[in-house]
């Protein structure tokens, strides 16, 4: 008999729902806010961690989205031109981190982002 990932762990999250939950959050960092919505518009009907944290991953990436085309408009006055870095520390740090908590089971909330998709 095969064995399958759709056992729930004990924080009652299936293991399938973690990691698409999980790459969900990773892929962000590679692809901006096409990856989450891909995993997102895919996965959000089978698995409702999955469709929490797409949309915690979506919203995030578009407000990183915004937050560079803001700091490209303010590279004109030689400002932007701090905040690219910035910003980049800041999606990588947030999306690390949750993408541990996504792969324990735990509902992550990034602290800043604009909650455009509800």
């Amino acid at each position: 008999m095969a064995e399958t990932n759709v056992t729930p762990s004990p924080s009652g999250v299936s293991k399938d729902a973690k990691t698409f939950a999980m790459l969900a959050h990773l892929l962000g960092i590679f692809t901006c806010f096409v990856g989450p919505l891909i995993i997102w518009l895919v996965k959000k009907d089978e698995h409702p961690f999955v469709d929490e944290q797409g949309k915690e991953a979506l919203n995030f990436q578009i407000t990183i989205a915004i937050a560079y085309v803001a700091a490209s408009l303010l590279s004109f006055l030689c400002i932007g031109f701090l905040l690219f870095p910035a910003v980049g520390v800041v999606d990588l740090i947030f999306c690390i981190m949750a993408c541990i908590a996504a792969n324990k089971g735990d509902h992550y909330r990034y602290p800043v982002s604009i909650r455009l998709i509800k």
